[in-house]
């Protein structure tokens, strides 16, 4: 009987550690539209590594970027907090519209020190932190090797290739490589360096891709296939549509940017194999998202059109109708075998700080924290409430967009727009394109949820937003 209780005390011993030293691979596409993969519709695009992984996945088919451009996004990660409560609302640095009738509220230009990060978290319970790509939240005393990262390789204040995706990479954070090498192959390369270096420790991988980023810049070796594959196409067209003074592409009909995404997939299947290979696989959470919704509208000029489309979503990036904020996500969690998962239920951006530190079973201070930890939806055990999701983006952007916020509760969604004061209401369950405006139909219900934006607003402490004349407008 004393074995046999000795047998069991070390079992158990044995799994709950197991459990706090699974690994974390967070992987991150820069503009990475909702419908550029295989698996999430694309015909065009060829993404056969990141549909296999979707079939090993939980799948959220309704996950949000906590903005609709990145550094909010990216802040809003690291620290599970709003992009308004972090006072990082735009790009870092952004653009100034002078002439334009708002006046913009000021941003941070970095990513504050004294914020906590999932990466000092984990490196404080013996975790090997790695820092890989893009950065783009603050300059040399504020980046990732300065925000609980052991090391950074890659990640600056820029927010697109200074050099393009081809070496020299003009990058202060990574060393030019041989010449006609790939920007994204280095960055797998070097977290496949890592993964040889980690030792026995448990580790937090983050591989932040550039791309798809602009420059559009076609990947040498698959741009053949892409361009023969448009060739086969029955009259293919570029169609747009005309979005307020934006213009928005609705056929994904790029071979560069087919060529990227498709190398970017190479490197993803390259990476899993690579935590397979060394028998990390089974005992990895794995995380695939995208900072915010793909490049499908801007200016309306007749020069150029967006690289891709997210139809039938409404709109992309900079917008905060669905393609400009809902993103692909999957998560592999640590010893997942049920195949694939479909969840429904709305989740964003700052949930994976307190998401992950409860997977690795490490506490943390939930005050002025606006992330929920969806690890129940994950695991199926436990109690996941629903809330309301807001985006406040105060901001013009080279996209065609105004200043302006959003609200979605439940199957509800409100936007206003700030310089006209109009406000749209949509229901998404039955109309995911955003084309039916109900505000008129519902008053009440434009009313409810505009009380409950400027509560959020308030609860965050957003900055408002003024008139040129310093009248503060609508906002409160």
């Amino acid at each position: 009987m004393k074995t046999l209780f000795s047998f069991l005390l070390i079992f158990t011993l044995y799994f709950s550690a197991g459990a706090q030293e699974q690994n974390f691979v967070f992987i991150l596409v820069d503009d990475l539209g909702w419908k550029d993969l295989g698996y999430m519709g694309s015909e065009f695009y060829e993404t056969p590594n990141i549909d296999s992984l979707s079939r090993e996945s939980i799948q959220f088919d309704n996950a949000y970027s906590s903005g609709s451009v990145c550094s909010p996004s990216r802040a809003a990660i690291l620290t599970g907090k709003h992009p308004a409560r972090l006072k990082i609302t735009d790009w870092i640095p952004g653009a100034r519209f002078p002439n334009k009738k708002l006046k913009e509220p000021p941003i941070l230009n970095e990513l504050p020190l004294e914020e906590i990060t999932i990466a000092e978290k984990l490196k404080e319970n013996n975790y090997s932190t790695f820092y890989v790509g893009k950065w783009h939240l603050g300059k040399k005393a504020y980046s990732p090797e300065h925000q609980g990262f052991d090391k950074n390789i890659g990640g600056f204040h820029k927010g697109s290739p200074a050099g393009g995706y081809y070496s020299p990479y003009n990058n202060p954070a990574l060393t030019d490589g041989p010449k006609g090498e790939y920007l994204t192959d280095r960055l797998t390369n070097e977290s496949i360096n890592f993964l040889d270096s980690i030792g026995k420790k448990p580790f937090f991988l983050y591989l932040s891709f550039y791309s798809v980023h602009t420059p559009i810049q076609s990947n040498e070796k698959y741009i053949s296939k892409f361009k023969k594959k448009l060739a086969s196409l029955n009259n293919p067209k570029s169609n747009t549509r005309k979005e307020r003074k934006g213009i928005t592409t609705l056929e994904q009909y790029n071979p560069n940017y087919a060529s990227m995404v498709y190398a970017m997939d190479k490197n993803i299947g390259r990476l899993i194999q690579k935590l397979k290979e060394e028998g990390l696989y089974e005992n990895t959470t794995l995380i695939f998202t995208s900072d915010n919704g793909g490049l499908t509208t801007i200016k309306n000029t007749k020069k150029r059109i967006a690289p891709t489309a997210v139809i039938p979503l409404r709109a992309g990036k900079g917008w905060l109708y669905e393609g400009g904020i809902r993103v692909p996500l999957l998560i592999k969690p640590a010893g997942y075998n049920e195949g694939i998962k479909i969840i429904s239920e709305p989740v964003i951006g700052h949930d994976f700080f307190p998401t992950i530190l409860s997977m690795a079973e490490i506490a943390y201070e939930s005050n002025n924290l606006d992330g929920n930890d969806i690890s129940p939806l994950i695991t199926g055990k436990g109690n996941f409430e629903n809330r309301d999701l807001f985006w406040y983006y105060p901001h013009y952007h080279g996209s065609a967009w105004s200043p302006g916020a959003a609200i979605r509760h439940q199957n509800w969604k409100l936007i206003q727009f700030y310089e006209t004061g109009k406000k749209e209401l949509y229901n998404l369950k039955y109309d995911i394109s955003e084309i039916n405006d109900l505000s008129s139909k519902y008053s009440d219900k434009v009313k409810q949820l505009e009380n409950r934006l400027q509560k959020l607003q308030k609860k965050t402490s957003a900055k408002k937003i003024l008139l040129r004349s310093s009248v503060e407008s609508q906002i409160r």
